[in-house]
């Protein structure tokens, strides 16, 4: 799995044979420049999924529930799946938290909506969590996460994705699961992995993680690509008559010829 929020990027997704595209709340932070998952509304979600969709006809995809938009009640719920489902097709919704969120869970699930939940390090908590930081360390929270879990699970959610959970507990926590576990940061005892597409093809350079392994450059890359474009306007060696389109000499004295009668 990876993140993808464009056109272009799933359509690449999709050629390199990626199983699953999570078209991730991260958006608001990677793309839109927010410090949280927190701004981020349901339509900034729609329009970053139907050109998901566009791009990757024939992957998986899986959006995010943006903050609030399930969290209230089951009828809101309901409600934001179905714009989700309709406007953005999207094949499954991905929700963060346990124990609380088992109602809306249920009642999506029962709609025939596939639901990957999210536990561990949950960015639409960083407020509570005091940051983003691992999660799962000690005896309490650690228990707590087993046993969401696996309520999730009984819940009826299709997946659950364990963000920055000790490696040893998310190894655990999927040999007790039959249903998949997807890691981030949690080590390779996970069923999956998903990754944020532009630290994975280093496209963002103001969050350096631990959990990410950066397989290209591309905003170095951008960068000097940019600088040199600059340079060669500025020296005049851009662009070249090979960047231009032709017009015969007899037809530009004719249009001269037009415009000063």
């Amino acid at each position: 799995m990876v993140t993808a929020y464009d056109f272009p990027t799933a359509r690449a997704a999709e050629q390199a044979g990626i199983d699953v595209l999570l078209v991730g709340d991260s958006l608001g932070m990677v793309v839109l420049g927010y410090e949280t998952t927190i701004p981020v509304t349901m339509e900034d979600m729609l329009h970053h999924a139907k050109a998901v969709r566009r791009g990757a006809k024939n992957t998986f995809v899986a959006v995010d529930m943006p903050f609030m938009s399930y969290q209230v009640s089951v009828s809101d719920a309901v409600f934001s799946v179905n714009r989700l489902l309709k406007e953005g097709e999207a094949d499954a919704i991905k929700v963060e938290g346990g124990r609380h969120i088992l109602d809306q869970v249920r009642h999506i699930v029962h709609a025939g909506i596939p639901v990957i939940g999210h536990l561990g390090l949950t960015p639409q908590s960083v407020h509570q969590l005091g940051g983003m930081r691992a999660q799962g360390r000690d005896l309490e929270t650690a228990v707590t996460i087993a046993k969401d879990a696996l309520l999730l699970e009984e819940a009826g959610c299709s997946a659950i994705v364990l963000e920055c959970v000790p490696r040893i507990l998310a190894t655990w926590i999927s040999e007790c699961l039959t249903i998949p576990t997807i890691g981030i940061g949690s080590g390779a005892g996970c069923d999956g992995q998903v990754l944020v597409f532009h630290g994975l093809v280093g496209l963002e350079n103001r969050y350096a993680q631990k959990i990410t392994k950066q397989y290209a450059a591309l905003y170095d890359q951008t960068v000097e690509a940019l600088l040199k474009y600059s340079e060669d306007v500025r020296a005049s060696r851009f662009p070249e008559m090979e960047h231009s389109f032709k017009m015969s000499p007899e037809i530009l004295a004719k249009v001269k010829e037009v415009c000063e009668q």
